[in-house]
């Protein structure tokens, strides 16, 4: 894949370092594009906190995940790499899943930790944990332990977890393994539970939890920590810089809004969920403010992917809400909806204010945090990131030419410029034309013109048969390198397949 302005990256290495911002990374779950007021001018749902952080720093239209789904975006965020180069080829882990980020995998909490910072983590993690089981020896069913209850009573709740967030550079983890509709149902500290899940309980799946384990507390909960991590930091060191990483567990599912704010936006659940979540990160800026940290502090709001439609999508509709803004699908899809998300960067000291249509992705933090504080990457690590601290200091307008991204069943897109090929019919995920029955008579791949066409709307695949040759085989390249970025070609974990066959068609094969 091409990047022209790569020098960004490779040069001034130490600039900025001697400033050691404090850095906050906020992920929201499953909030969608459309659903901040300041990327959709006619969005119903009031974010007043989220507009006044889009206002004071730099805006950038055109950021995104890796997947359309949780647990692969959450891998190329922390790690600089495209998750399909592990294990993970579709869908996402489980509550019980063990640990997707290898253990000599460096990661950002891990690179920013050897510049001296203090690193913590609350929220979701979601990508995996080993639980020890009684005997010795860790658990792993793959995924959902609602569906093989005897297995659970194996797991020694009150052993130590490893793999998880305290493993790979994190010096405090206060929160949940998976989503909040996974098991367990418990909060997790550093390595162990806070109490033993004796409890069965149910949101969306059922599984065991904690007793004291409420889902409408979680939100709440992980900003309360949060705060309380950076007075405690700026108590004890306030010499030392910190890192958190704050992936909420909101707006997903369960929809679980606090009283305070069940009913305040007049729409749904769902967009009451997005006003506590608008809130509480208000809380957090507030605090920053409080403890005189707002100034030099880069704070980065975005989500992990697009809005799901377990949101009840049409019911916001119905208010004239599009939370996908002007963009075809939703999360799961490989359309624009599904990983093209809001990516808010604030930092007073160095970053003017604007908005920028730069191409940026999540797998892009950990280049830019270490050109920021003059870290040394591994040539064999952080593969697929590329700095764009020169367009936080407007030195340029862009760094990237191209983004790889992929939908819940594997299916592959990517940019060059504003150009998007996608290697799927239809959405690759939950929208229609879903993959299957949906896509008979449709062309094998869709180009789109996002310059143009920001919707999808008008495939351009039959009008340029040579830039689809090109971009598939710059896409080929980029698999088989094991690397995006310049420098010796590495290896995948597995082996990845470049086309994903639709259900319809494996029934085809299966038949001949």
């Amino acid at each position: 894949m091409r990047f022209p302005f790569l020098c960004g990256w490779l040069m001034c290495l130490t600039l900025f370092a001697a400033d050691r911002p404090n850095i906050i990374v906020i992920l929201a779950d499953d909030q969608g594009f459309g659903d901040l007021g300041a990327n959709n001018p006619q969005s119903k749902i009031a974010t007043p906190n989220l507009d006044a952080l889009a206002k004071g720093g730099l805006r950038f239209t055109d950021g995104h995940t890796s997947s359309g789904v949780c647990t692969p975006t959450r891998y190329s965020l922390l790690t600089g790499r495209y998750h399909w180069r592990t294990r993970l080829q579709s869908g996402v882990l489980g509550g019980f899943s063990p640990p997707l980020i290898a253990k000599d995998r460096l990661t950002i909490a891990g690179m920013l930790k050897q510049q001296g910072y203090a690193t913590g983590c609350f929220g979701k993690w979601h990508l995996g944990m080993s639980f020890p089981i009684a005997g010795g020896g860790y658990a792993d069913d793959g995924g959902d332990f609602s569906k093989n209850p005897k297995d659970v009573s194996k797991i020694d709740f009150a052993g130590d977890i490893l793999g998880g967030p305290v493993d790979h550079g994190f010096d405090t983890f206060y929160g949940i393994s998976a989503s909040l509709d996974m098991p367990p149902f418990v909060w997790i500290k550093d390595r162990r539970m806070t109490e033993i899940p004796s409890a069965t309980k149910t949101w969306l799946r059922t599984g065991p939890a904690g007793p004291k384990f409420e889902a409408v507390d979680v939100l709440p909960s992980v900003i309360d920590h949060s705060i309380a991590f950076i007075e405690t930091q700026k108590k004890t060191d306030p010499a030392k810089p910190f890192f958190i990483y704050i992936p909420l567990n909101a707006p997903h599912t369960p929809i679980v809004p606090t009283k305070e704010f069940q009913g305040t936006s007049g729409i749904s659940p769902y967009a009451d969920f997005v006003k506590q979540v608008d809130h509480d990160v208000g809380r957090l800026l507030a605090s920053l403010e409080k403890q005189g940290l707002t100034e030099n502090t880069l704070v980065i709001f975005t989500a992990d992917n697009g809005c799901s439609p377990a949101a009840n999508i049409s019911e916001l509709q119905k208010a004239s809400h599009e939370p996908s803004y002007i963009y075809r699908g939703h999360k799961a899809d490989l359309y624009e909806g599904g990983h093209r998300v809001p990516f808010l960067v604030r930092w007073p000291a160095k970053v003017k204010p604007g908005v920028s249509p730069a191409l940026v992705g999540q797998i892009d933090f950990l280049a830019t945090f270490a050109e920021i504080t003059g870290a040394s990457v591994p040539a064999a690590m952080a593969e697929d990131s590329v700095s764009f601290l020169p367009v936080l200091r407007g030195d340029m307008p862009e760094v990237r030419q191209g983004i790889v991204s992929q939908s819940i069943n594997g299916s592959f897109a990517i940019r060059d410029g504003a150009w998007k090929l996608l290697l799927s019919a239809g959405s690759g995920g939950w929208s229609s034309p879903k993959p299957g029955a949906d896509e008979a008579g449709l062309p094998s791949v869709q180009l789109y013109d996002l310059s143009k066409d920001p919707g999808e709307r008008k495939n351009l695949q039959a009008e340029f048969p040579e830039r689809v040759a090109a971009m598939k085989a710059e896409l080929e390249k980029t698999i088989a390198r094991g690397r995006s970025t310049p420098g010796d070609d590495l290896a995948n974990d597995v082996a990845v397949q470049l086309i994903k066959k639709s259900p319809a068609g494996k029934a085809k094969a299966k038949k001949k």
